[in-house]
């Protein structure tokens, strides 16, 4: 007992970590059933595509004996159907049957055909939503009306939203076989009908609406979509405030022709169905209804806005509601009142917990035998110097370091050509003039070994300067060919991500090398002290103990998943399972990040040892100049309407779930540096945890080649 005390009392860490792991987990799931009124599973279904996954919600008392209306529900581009937490917890506690969809080749669904590079566009979203709705179609649990038409409801955010919309015009071409419809409304949230016209023309997609309730909603801010041409085409990009009711494709969607802001339910004509040259169908009149929140498009996950306007729209499936499903709910089919941000609390519990967890998990490891040699012997500070001038450089250094990665992000996430060359060209300008001074360094000291030790270092260092910028050159030079889609390279974000990764590396590269040479190596620093242990055990040891801890993690997570289904997310950052597919792709980039994650496991301990504020001036260091970046873009774009780059619509979507993950790599790298000596346990576990973190969040095309 007291040898049990006495373990608790030296990890208060791990056992508050685990405690926040179990309760939230639970809790999460409490919220996540409607306290456990609601049965949650994962399913898997087969199809002729392939196979898919979701979330199935399944109210207390539905089922064969109670078949009730089902409302489909999916994510965008780079997510999985866990996005959909907020419509599936507050309609599945309605009484309503949800399913939250992974489309393929997203989460655990997988696409079986080969897909050619660049052929993506044309699998995932086109047909996955009325794959989905199919196989609920012929579920015994799904309500049909008295014609036999399904009472179903469609619904997607970002390509989940054309997914839907081309759902409902596959679904009205097989009801001219079958006679009768299995979709009986949807609703697309952030994405208007642009995509969507990839399978069918505007006035066709319109026209497969016919009779049925169709609704968008259209944020003020979305990134993506919802402008006039003419005003993209005016601020050169997609990034600017809009409202979709007012343009001519909004107001067709209505059948509004008014001079006011149309809102509320309109009537809208659908238009005739042509096939060929040969109308299949005739015009019916159909409700439609767009909702404009003043919302950025990633913004829709997370708002109770939006979530009342979804609540608001299925209210047209009310007239199914069964007797036993209305004494169950009671008025919650009339009330607005939600319970899902309680589960995004209790996940940020469980998230904390498992980011707590890293820490004292490697520590226990690094006192078992072998894996205690990623221990390496006491390393020295770097020296600082005393003078003022040395303090002053040591903060222009921090400055740099944070804010040059951060302005060129949208030089290195969207590859912009002309921008990479004038980089390539002061790259290799700065390695010539580097070259050249380090001959001449050699050449002073040569003549005068005695007077000019300065000489000797500076030479070796604008040598070795000119070598690591010219590497960055050529790095510059290949981004057409580095992290690129292709049969290897199968994550799209993943790929932006890891370029901007590598060319931030190179950038720490340069400026350790400029600073070391020039101003730590006069002041006594060796590589020692900046964590480079050449020892092949002490490496060895460290990635099996980074290995290991994060095995030990992902095993706890797979059985809270297994327990609660739940997984530890907030908004678009989330430490979800994985399947051995996500372990394959995880294999392929790895090895990319590792690069970055070493250099700056280097950059933080170089920076911050011995500081008070040590890991503060980590994050800074890691993340201060790309919260300044969002702040701006965003700032500029709720101020003026259009955002600071217009163009740079995904890739800063990418930057919300990338911060976190940078400002806490940044402790890790801080405390793991202490702990071992040196930079190779901290690199390891960065680079393995928050690398699954991202290859298991986001559209992986395996069939890709």
């Amino acid at each position: 007992m007291k040898k049990c005390i006495g373990f608790i009392k030296s990890q208060k860490i791990l056992v508050i970590a685990i405690g926040m792991i179990l309760l939230g987990s639970f809790l999460a799931g409490m919220f996540n059933s409607a306290f456990y009124s609601v049965n949650v599973s994962r399913i898997s279904f087969e199809t002729e595509r392939g196979t898919l996954t979701g979330l199935l919600y399944m109210p207390r008392g539905a089922g064969e004996n109670d078949p009730r209306p089902v409302i489909i529900t999916t994510h965008g581009y780079l997510n999985t159907g866990e996005m959909q937490d907020a419509p599936a917890i507050e309609m599945s506690r309605r009484g309503y049957i949800v399913l939250a969809l992974d489309m393929y080749d997203h989460g655990n669904s997988r696409w079986a055909a080969d897909i050619p590079v660049g052929g993506h566009f044309g699998t995932f979203w086109i047909h996955a939503q009325f794959d989905a709705v199919q196989y609920m179609f012929q579920q015994p649990f799904t309500l049909r009306d008295a014609n036999g038409n399904g009472v179903i409801a469609v619904s997607g955010h970002s390509m989940g939203g054309f997914s839907s919309i081309v759902a409902v015009y596959f679904d009205e071409l097989q009801s001219l076989q079958s006679g009768v419809r299995m979709i009986h409304s949807a609703i697309s949230v952030g994405a208007d009908l642009s995509h969507a016209q990839a399978v069918a023309p505007l006035d066709q997609l319109l026209a497969a609406m016919g009779s049925r309730n169709i609704g968008i909603v259209a944020g003020m801010y979305d990134e993506f979509f919802f402008n006039a041409p003419e005003a993209t085409a005016q601020a050169g990009g997609t990034v600017i405030r809009s409202d979709w009711a007012l343009t001519p494709v909004g107001r067709q969607f209505l059948g509004y022709e008014g001079a006011d802001r149309p809102s509320g339910w309109h009537i809208a004509e659908s238009g005739e169905l042509i096939l060929g040259e040969d109308i299949v169908r005739g015009s019916q009149q159909g409700r439609r209804i767009v909702y404009t929140p003043n919302e950025i498009h990633p913004w829709n996950h997370f708002s109770a806005n939006t979530t009342n306007y979804l609540i608001n729209f299925y209210r047209v499936l009310e007239p199914y509601a069964t007797a036993a499903q209305r004494e169950d709910t009671g008025d919650l089919l009339h009330n607005r009142n939600q319970i899902w941000q309680w589960k995004v609390v209790f996940n940020f519990v469980t998230m904390v917990g498992y980011f707590l967890l890293v820490i004292p998990v490697m520590g226990l490891l690094l006192k078992l035998p072998f894996l205690k040699l990623a221990i390496t012997g006491k390393r020295e500070a770097i020296p600082m110097g005393k003078k003022g001038r040395h303090k002053l450089f040591y903060w222009c250094t921090i400055a740099v370091s944070a804010l040059l990665p951060a302005f060129l992000i949208p030089t290195f996430m969207e590859r912009r050509i002309n921008e990479l060359d004038i980089f390539r060209y002061v790259s290799l300008i700065l390695a010539a003039v580097s070259l050249i001074s380090g001959i001449v360094f050699y050449v002073l000291h040569h003549r005068d070994k005695d007077k000019c030790e300065k000489c000797r270092v500076w030479g070796a260092g604008g040598i070795i300067l000119a070598a690591v910028l010219g590497v960055t050159a050529l790095l510059a030079n290949l981004s057409g060919s580095i992290m690129n889609l292709t049969g290897f390279f199968v994550a799209p974000a993943v790929n932006t991500i890891g370029y901007w990764a590598i060319m931030s590396a190179a950038i720490a590269a340069i400026l350790l090398t400029f600073i070391y040479f020039l101003s730590k190596k006069l002041l006594g620093a060796v590589p020692k002290n900046y964590g480079f242990i050449v020892r092949v055990d002490a490496v060895a040891a460290s990635f099996v103990t980074a290995f290991a801890g994060m095995t030990l993690i992902y095993v706890l997570l797979f059985i809270m998943q297994a327990i609660f289904v739940v997984d530890a997310r907030v908004w678009t950052l989330a430490i979800r399972t994985f399947t051995f597919d996500h372990v394959l792709a995880f294999a392929r980039y790895a090895p990319f990040f590792l690069i970055f994650y070493f250099f700056n496991t280097v950059a933080i301990g170089a920076n911050t040892g011995g500081k008070r504020a040590g890991d503060l001036i980590a994050v800074v260091l890691n993340v201060g100049g790309i919260i300044l970046w969002l702040v701006v873009h965003y700032g500029m774009l709720f101020a003026t309407g259009t955002a600071w780059y217009p163009t740079m619509a995904l890739n800063a979507i990418l930057l919300f779930a990338l911060v976190p993950c940078l400002a806490i790599a940044a402790v890790y790298a801080r405390r793991l540096y202490t702990k071992t000596n040196n930079v190779y346990l901290a690199a390891f576990t960065n680079t393995i945890f928050f690398t699954m973190i991202m290859i298991a969040n986001t559209a992986v095309f395996w069939n890709m080649g």
